[in-house]
């Protein structure tokens, strides 16, 4: 139909347009209300006799530019939060394409080029950043697109991108690990966690734990939540401590699945997700960092059955 979108190409740009969206918001949904709006955009725009030559640079550019003026509105709502924000985390389960864009396209996980951006750390690292540092380190330093791109996306000069991109590149470096843990690491750490948990055993949580950890938790005034990050080894193992020993005999059901592009833990209640934990290793495998994510709003758009 004259003025369309062409179907076959959005269904190969969607799911690039929603690992912009996605890494630049920390939001599913809002993610895809601004795909969505972008691709609504380009209708308006070729209905009303634009010519669009490359429909992908336009959509990125929308995309790009409306995640920024989300995030210039983001903050001024996060201000009135009720503890700490986190991100939504994404959730690719094995063989499917998870929650993120358009059923039928695959996850931002499934890109190569993000694999390293969907960790909750790196996410609440991001956060940091102004929303034009944040939109030019996703483009150039996740998505590899040069400086005069980026500068046309931003309308810009290219200097000026390259200084907003060192600017961003800096600030991250300063606060990203410097190494990777294996997954099976990872995966071991947090058996060992649920156990002593499991056990209110402080002894066996401080042997997991940095003299610095730091626990952030979500629960956004709609579940209990600490509204202030807990911090230090021993204040941290006692209030896990504390959570075990408080658990209810029956109806609780712990799961090790794939979250925020790391192996997390699943805490059910009942059947219902009730909580969900990301962590951030040091290389030695010591737990340096907990994400408590508890905000039904969130949990509810990736809460799936017990596997």
């Amino acid at each position: 139909m004259p003025g369309s979108v062409d179907e076959t190409r959005a269904a190969e740009y969607r799911p690039l347009l929603f690992s912009i969206a996605y890494g630049m918001t920390g939001s599913v949904g809002d993610a895809e209300d601004i795909v969505q709006d972008a691709f609504l955009g380009l209708t308006r725009a070729r209905l009303a006799g634009t010519v669009v030559a490359d429909q992908k640079a336009y959509l990125t550019t929308a995309v790009t530019r409306l995640g920024i003026n989300y995030l210039g509105s983001a903050r001024v709502r996060r201000e009135t939060y009720v503890g700490d924000w986190l991100p939504e985390p994404v959730v690719v389960p094995a063989g499917g394409p998870g929650v993120g864009p358009a059923a039928a396209g695959p996850g931002p996980a499934e890109h190569a080029e993000l694999a390293d951006s969907l960790s909750m750390a790196f996410l609440v690292l991001l956060e940091a950043l102004s929303p034009v540092e944040r939109a030019v380190f996703m483009l150039r330093e996740v998505f590899g697109y040069d400086y005069a791109e980026v500068a046309g996306i931003l309308e810009t000069s290219e200097a000026n991108a390259r200084q907003l991109v060192s600017r961003a590149r800096k600030h991250v470096r300063e606060g990203r690990p410097r190494f990777t843990v294996k997954p099976e690491q990872h995966r071991a750490a947090l058996d060992r966690f649920i156990g002593a948990v499991a056990n209110g055993d402080v002894n066996g949580l401080l042997g997991l734990l940095r003299e610095d950890v730091v626990t952030y938790a979500d629960g956004g005034g709609k579940a209990s939540a600490a509204l202030n990050p807990i911090f230090g080894a021993d204040k941290v193992a006692r209030f896990f401590a504390g959570i075990g020993k408080k658990a209810p005999a029956t109806g609780v059901a712990w799961e090790i699945r794939e979250a925020a592009g790391a192996p997390s833990l699943w805490l059910y209640l009942n059947g219902r997700l009730e909580s969900l934990f990301s962590f951030a290793l040091d290389e030695e495998g010591r737990v340096e960092t907990i994400f408590v994510l508890r905000n039904p709003e969130k949990l509810d758009s990736i809460a799936s059955p017990l596997q």
